[in-house]
């Protein structure tokens, strides 16, 4: 009998856990070329989120969009001489649950590196 007692009482627990918080919260996506530079700008924002002492999930690596590039090396007598090329999009995904407005003024002065693209959705 005490078995079922906690197991419920874990159940409880779990959906408790699992509960959507209620409120607005927004979705940051990330993308940038370089790996490096799209991981450091991630830190910076989840420093500031904590500094805030807001809420957060992530950043959570979203599948690299690959783009290849086939040319011809030459036009006419060596049409079988190719060059590959490819370019990486790297992605990335914070959430923040309830933000507050010390967040998202410090959001807002925030200089990402040349290169990094962001944007903000409020859910």
């Amino acid at each position: 009998m005490p078995k079922t007692k906690t197991t419920t009482t874990s159940l409880k627990k779990k959906k408790e856990e699992t509960k959507k918080v209620d409120g607005p919260s927004l979705k940051i996506k990330l993308k940038a070329y370089d790996h490096k530079v799209i991981d450091a700008s991630c830190r910076q924002i989840v420093e500031i989120a904590t500094r805030a002492g807001v809420e957060i999930a992530g950043p959570v690596p979203l599948p690299t969009e690959i783009h290849r590039y086939t040319v011809n090396r030459s036009s006419f007598i060596h049409k079988d001489s190719r060059e590959q090329f490819e370019m990486r999009i790297h992605k990335r995904l914070i959430e923040i649950q309830q933000p507050n407005q010390r967040f998202i003024g410090a959001l807002r002065d925030l200089t990402l590196p040349t290169g990094v693209e962001i944007e903000v959705k409020t859910t």
